[in-house]
C-alpha cells in the first residue's frame, strides 16, 4: 500500500476562490474612486504597485534572454494594460457586474474555438443569448461601456495566449513581473495626463496601492500556488465564477443592483463558459483508470 500523501494547509479550491473574490473586491474600491480620480490613473496606480511587489518578489533575471523572448513579454505587458485600462473604462459606465460579464466572452470565445467539436458552438449560443437579452434593459448601458468590455474581453483571450507563452520562455514571476512594468510604463502618460494633481494625494497612492495588492498580488499569488495540485480544467471552471463575483462585489462594495433579466444573462454566460470549459477538458485530458 503507497503512503498517503500529504494534503495541503489550504484547499487549491479555495485559493481560487479567494483570488477571484480578492480581484473584483478591488476593482469594487477602484470603481468607489472614480468620482475623484479618473479610472485611467487608477489602474495606473493599480499597475505602480503590483509591479513593485511582483519585483521585490521575483527578482527577475534580465540577462541571456533572446529577442523572441522580449518581444513576448512586450506583447504579454501590452496586452495586460489593455485589459486592465478597458475594463476599467468599462466598469465606469456600466455595472461592475455586467462589465465583467461581457468581458468574459473574450476568453469564453478561445476556449471555443479550441474544440473542433460542431455541438459546442451551443456554448457560443448561450453566451450570444445571455448577452443579447442584456440589450433589453438599456437603462443601466451605455454603449461605450459595452464595447470597453469586448474590448477588454479581446485583450483577455490574448493576455491567455501569451500569458503561456511567457510562462514558456521565463520562470516563475519574471515574465508576469517584466509584462506590469511593460503594462504601467505604456499607461504612464495618460494616467499622468488623465490623473492631474490626484495622483499626488497621500489617501489616492495608499488606496491605489491597496487596489493593486487585492487585484493583483493576492490573486496571482493564490493562483500559482492553487495551480501546483489543481487540473486546469478545475481552474477554469471556477475561474467561470467570475461575473458573479463581480456583481456580489458590485453589490456589497458600490450598492449596485442587478435586475432579474441581468441576473439571467449573467448566469447564461457563466453556465456557457463552465460547459465550454468542461467540453474543453474532455477533448485534452485523458480519462483516469
Amino acid at each position: 500500500m503507497s503512503a498517503a500523501k500529504s494534503s495541503p494547509a489550504v484547499s487549491p479550491i479555495w485559493l481560487v476562490l479567494v483570488g477571484i473574490l480578492s480581484v473584483q473586491l478591488g476593482a469594487g474600491v477602484a470603481k468607489s474612486l472614480f468620482d475623484e480620480v479618473s479610472p485611467t490613473a487608477i489602474v495606473w496606480l493599480r499597475l505602480v504597485a503590483s509591479s513593485v511587489i511582483l519585483w521585490l518578489l521575483a527578482r527577475p533575471t534580465l540577462r541571456g534572454r533572446s529577442r523572441q523572448d522580449w518581444l513576448v513579454v512586450l506583447g504579454f505587458g501590452l496586452s495586460l494594460g489593455l485589459m486592465n485600462w478597458a475594463i476599467y473604462q468599462s466598469f465606469s459606465r456600466i455595472p461592475l457586474g455586467i462589465a465583467v460579464t461581457i468581458e468574459f466572452v473574450g476568453p469564453l470565445t478561445l476556449a471555443v474555438i479550441g474544440s473542433r467539436r460542431p455541438r459546442d458552438l451551443v456554448w457560443v449560443l448561450l453566451a450570444a443569448a445571455g448577452v443579447a437579452l442584456l440589450g433589453f434593459e438599456r437603462a443601466d448601458l451605455s454603449i461605450a461601456g459595452v464595447l470597453f468590455a469586448l474590448l477588454a474581453g479581446a485583450a483577455w483571450a490574448a493576455y491567455i495566449l501569451l500569458s503561456a507563452s511567457t510562462g514558456r520562455r521565463w520562470p516563475g514571476f519574471d515574465g508576469l513581473t517584466l509584462a506590469s512594468v511593460v503594462a504601467t510604463a505604456l499607461l504612464l502618460p495618460f494616467a499622468l495626463g488623465a490623473g492631474g494633481t490626484a495622483l499626488a494625494d497621500p489617501r489616492i497612492l495608499l488606496i491605489g496601492a491597496a487596489v493593486g495588492l487585492l487585484s493583483s498580488v493576492i490573486p496571482y499569488t493564490c493562483e500559482l500556488v492553487a495551480l501546483r495540485s489543481l487540473r486546469p480544467a478545475v481552474f477554469g471552471i471556477l475561474m467561470s465564477l467570475e461575473p458573479a463575483a463581480a456583481a456580489l462585489a458590485g453589490l456589497v462594495v458600490l450598492h449596485e443592483l442587478l435586475t432579474p433579466a441581468q441576473l439571467v444573462a449573467m448566469a447564461c454566460v457563466v453556465a456557457a463558459s463552465i460547459g465550454a470549459t468542461r467540453s474543453g477538458a474532455t477533448i485534452a485530458e485523458p480519462v483516469p483508470d
